[in-house]
């Protein structure tokens, strides 16, 4: 990381619960929907899915057991964000285990809109 991005980084409040901070550095990730997941994948290259999937993979089922303590209904922001940063490592997931590049194989200018998504 640069050191402007070390410094922006590092001003900012945390995101995560104190037991993730070593997922900080991809809080970027945290995003409430489909649709901004999406765009944060196509926006990104593959370099820098595969470190976010690497860093998430490895913490996974530690984060689903944290966010499993809480309510659906009652959770904390920093582990709603934690929840955002595994749905998006599910939306990274396709790129990194099948087709080694970000958009979807042979789709070309094709979108898909999720018009219903589950809450939280």
């Amino acid at each position: 990381m640069t050191t402007a991005a070390t410094e922006s980084f590092s001003s900012r409040a945390p995101k995560l619960p104190p037991e993730f901070a070593d997922l900080e550095v991809f809080s970027d990730w945290c995003l409430p929907t489909e649709a901004e997941r999406y765009a944060k994948r196509l926006d990104s290259s593959m370099q820098e899915i595969q470190a976010f999937y690497d860093a998430i993979t490895a913490r996974a089922e530690e984060a689903i057991s944290y966010c499993d303590k809480f309510s659906l209904d009652d959770m904390p922001e920093d582990v709603l964000n934690l929840m955002h940063l595994l749905y998006s490592m599910i939306q990274a997931s396709f790129p990194v285990e099948c087709w080694k590049q970000p958009k979807v194989p042979d789709s070309g200018a094709t979108t898909l809109d999720c018009v219903s998504e589950p809450v939280p």
